[in-house]
C-alpha cells in the first residue's frame, strides 16, 4: 500500500513539473552585444493563453526601437487516432546598445493560463564596437534587413509605418543641365506590393534609370528607428523650359500583409487558407519645386551641349584620289545632354562634296546622366587633286561647373588628293569630243508645214479634255479628305477602335511568348489610348473619374463604364496578382477587348 502510494505521488509531482514547465516564459537574446548595434530579445510562451504580458524595466544603456511584435504558432498531429495540439506566443522587441558595460534586464511577467509567471532575467554584456571595414561595410548593410511587423487585421497604418521619400540631388539647376530624381522606399509593416508610376511632365525630357526587378531590402535608421528601405525608381531628367518647375506628387497603391485572428488555423492548414489579409494602401509620394535658371546669351554656333565635354576628329585616310570617299570622324565625349548635341559645323575648300552625317549613339544612362560618346561619321570627296588642310572644327558648350561657354578646336586635318582613276584633276575644255555641243548649223533649214503640228488638233483638245476631267475628280476627292481631316476630334475618334485593335494585336502575340511586362504596357497603352482618342483629351489628362464622366455623357451604360475601368484596374494590377502568370494576362487581355467592344456597341446604339 506504501509503495503504490509512493508511486501515485511521483507521478502527480511529475505532471505538476511538466505543467509549471510548459506554462514558464522562456527569454531569447545574445549575451554580448557592440555599441551601437541592433538586437532582438524574444519572450516565448508555451500557451495561447496569456494576459497582461509586460517586460522588465530596460536600462538606460538600451533603446526599445520596436516592440513587442507578437506571433502565435500552433501545430497539430495525429497518432493512431488521437489529435494533439500545441500552441505558442513569441514577443519580439528590437534594441540597440547604447553604452559599454555588462547589464542586466529584468524578468518579464504575464498572467499563463491563469497563473502568474515570469521569465529569468537576462545579463548582455556590451563591448566597444570596433571600427568597420569599409571595404565590407557597404555589402553587409545591404544583406541586412530587419523584421518586417505583422500587425493584426484592422490595424491602422500610418505614415510612420510606411512611407516614400522623393529627393532630387540639385534643386536649382540650369536648362538641360541633368537632375537625378530617386523614390526611396521606408517600411516597419510587411509590403508585399507597390505599385506607382511618373506621369508625363511638362518642361522636362525624362528617362528612367534601369533598377533590377527583385528589389534588396537595408535597414536605414530613421529619427532613431530602423526601417527597411530600398530604392524603388530613379529618373535622370531634363528641363527644357525655365523658371520654377514642378515635379508633381505620386500617388503609390500598395499592399500590406496583416495577421487575420479570425481564421481557425487548423482549417487553414488542411484547406490551403491563410491565417493573413492584404490590405491596400496608398503611399503619396511629395511633389519637388525645382529653380531652373535660363542659358546666358547664346554664341555664336552654339552646339547645344549643356555638361562637361571634350572633342577629337580624324580622317580616316591621309591620301585619295579625286572623286573618292574619305570619312571625316568627329567624336564628342562627356557627360550631359548628349543626345540633344547638334552635327558638328565645318569649314571646307570648296572642292569638297559633303554628305549628311551617320550619328552612332555610344552612350549610357547613368545616375550622373547621359555619358559616353556621341560619334559622328562625315563623309567627303575631293573633286580636284591637290594638298588640302580641313581648318579645327569649334565646338561650343555650356559648361555646367564653371557657369560659362566655352570653346573646343579640334586640331587641323592635312589630306593628299592625287589623280582619281577616271582621271581626275584639272578639268581640260580647249579640245572638242564627238559628245561636246558643237557650233549652231546655219542656213538650209526647211520650214515645217503647219497643218502637221499637235496644237489644235482633235488629239490635243481630247487629252485637254482628260486632263481637265481629272483635275476636277482629284479636287472633289482631296476636298472631301480634307473636310474629314479638318474635323480632328472625329477624325480620331473613328480611328481609336482601329488603332486599339492593332495594339491588341501586338499584345497578343506577347501573351503567346510569355513577355509578361511587355504584355501588360501594350495592353495599357491600348486601353488608355482609346480612349484618349475617342474623348479627343490628352493621356495625361485622363483619370478615372473624367473618363467616367465625359463617357456617361456620351450615352455609355453605367455598366458598360464600369467595365472599362474594372479592366484599367486589373491590367495595372494583375502583373503582380499571384497565380499562373499566363491565365492572368490571358483574363487581361479578353477583359481588355470585351471593354473596348462595349464601348463600340454603345456608340452604335
Amino acid at each position: 500500500m506504501q509503495k503504490h502510494f509512493f508511486i501515485i505521488l511521483t507521478a502527480i509531482l511529475s505532471m505538476l513539473v511538466m505543467s509549471v514547465g510548459a506554462q514558464n516564459i522562456r527569454v531569447e537574446g545574445p549575451t554580448a552585444v557592440y555599441t551601437g548595434e541592433q538586437f532582438q530579445l524574444r519572450y516565448v510562451v508555451n500557451t495561447t493563453d496569456v494576459k497582461g504580458f509586460r517586460m522588465g524595466n530596460v536600462p538606460d544603456a538600451f533603446e526599445v526601437l520596436m516592440g513587442p511584435s507578437t506571433s502565435t504558432q500552433q501545430s497539430f498531429s495525429m497518432v493512431n487516432g488521437k489529435t494533439s495540439h500545441s500552441s505558442s506566443v513569441t514577443y519580439t522587441y528590437i534594441l540597440m546598445a547604447k553604452k559599454t558595460g555588462t547589464f542586466v534586464i529584468p524578468s518579464a511577467h504575464a498572467q499563463v493560463a491563469g497563473s502568474n509567471v515570469s521569465s529569468q532575467a537576462i545579463k548582455i554584456n556590451v563591448t566597444a564596437n570596433p571600427r568597420p571595414n569599409p571595404n565590407t561595410q557597404g555589402q553587409q548593410q545591404q544583406q541586412q534587413r530587419s523584421p518586417a511587423r505583422v500587425n493584426r487585421a484592422g490595424t491602422r497604418i500610418t505614415g510612420n509605418d510606411l512611407f516614400i521619400r522623393a529627393s532630387a540631388n540639385k534643386s536649382r539647376v540650369y536648362e538641360q543641365e541633368p537632375i537625378l530624381l530617386t523614390y526611396k522606399v521606408y517600411t516597419q509593416v510587411e509590403l508585399t506590393q507597390l505599385q506607382g508610376k511618373m506621369p508625363d511632365l511638362n518642361g522636362f525630357h525624362t528617362q528612367e534609370i534601369p533598377l533590377p526587378q527583385q528589389k534588396r531590402f537595408h535597414v536605414e535608421n530613421v529619427n532613431g528607428k530602423p526601417y527597411n528601405c530600398v530604392t524603388w525608381s530613379q529618373y535622370v531628367m531634363f528641363p527644357q523650359m525655365s523658371g520654377k518647375l514642378e515635379i508633381p506628387s505620386i500617388t503609390f497603391k500598395g499592399i500590406v500583409l496583416q495577421e487575420d485572428p479570425n481564421v481557425d488555423p487548423f482549417e487553414a492548414f488542411f484547406n490551403g487558407g491563410s491565417g493573413y489579409v492584404e490590405v491596400s494602401k496608398e503611399i503619396v509620394a511629395p511633389s519637388i519645386n525645382i529653380q531652373v535658371d535660363p542659358l546666358p546669351q547664346k554664341p555664336a554656333g552654339f552646339s547645344g551641349g549643356v555638361g562637361k565635354f571634350s572633342v577629337e576628329a580624324s580622317l580616316d585616310k591621309e591620301q585619295v584620289g579625286a572623286g573618292d570617299p574619305v570619312t571625316l570622324h568627329f567624336v564628342v565625349k562627356g557627360s550631359g545632354n548628349m543626345k540633344l548635341i547638334k552635327e558638328p559645323t565645318l569649314d571646307l575648300p570648296k572642292v569638297f562634296e559633303k554628305y549628311d552625317a551617320k550619328v552612332i549613339d555610344k552612350t549610357s544612362l547613368t545616375t550622373d546622366g547621359v555619358t559616353g560618346s556621341m560619334v559622328y561619321d562625315i563623309l567627303l570627296v575631293p573633286r580636284t587633286e591637290g594638298s588640302y588642310t580641313i581648318p579645327g572644327i569649334k565646338f561650343v558648350y555650356f559648361d555646367t561647373q564653371s557657369s560659362s561657354y566655352k570653346t573646343l578646336t579640334t586640331s587641323p586635318m592635312s589630306l593628299t588628293v592625287t589623280k582619281g582613276k577616271g582621271g581626275g584633276g584639272a578639268a581640260d575644255y580647249s579640245q572638242k569630243s564627238d559628245k561636246d555641243i558643237h557650233d549652231f548649223m546655219v542656213g538650209g533649214n526647211e520650214t515645217e508645214n503647219p497643218e502637221k503640228t499637235f496644237f489644235g488638233s482633235t488629239g490635243y483638245l481630247v487629252l485637254n479634255g482628260a486632263v481637265l476631267a481629272i483635275f476636277i475628280i482629284l479636287l472633289i476627292i482631296f476636298r472631301h479628305r480634307a473636310m474629314e481631316l479638318a474635323d480632328v476630334t472625329a477624325y480620331r475618334g473613328k480611328k481609336a477602335n482601329k488603332v486599339a485593335t492593332k495594339r491588341l494585336k501586338k499584345a497578343k502575340k506577347l501573351l503567346k511568348i510569355g513577355k509578361a511586362n511587355d504584355f501588360y504596357d501594350e495592353v495599357l497603352r491600348a486601353l488608355w489610348g482609346y480612349v484618349g482618342d475617342k474623348l479627343a483629351m490628352p493621356v495625361e489628362q485622363l483619370s478615372r473619374q473624367n473618363i467616367s464622366e465625359k463617357l456617361s455623357q456620351r450615352g455609355v451604360s453605367e455598366e458598360t463604364i464600369a467595365k472599362f475601368i474594372e479592366a484599367l484596374d486589373e491590367c495595372e494590377f494583375a502583373r503582380y496578382a499571384p497565380g499562373d502568370p499566363a491565365v492572368a494576362m490571358e483574363n487581361t487581355y479578353n477583359k481588355a477587348v470585351e471593354a473596348i467592344e462595349n464601348i463600340e456597341e454603345s456608340k452604335k446604339k
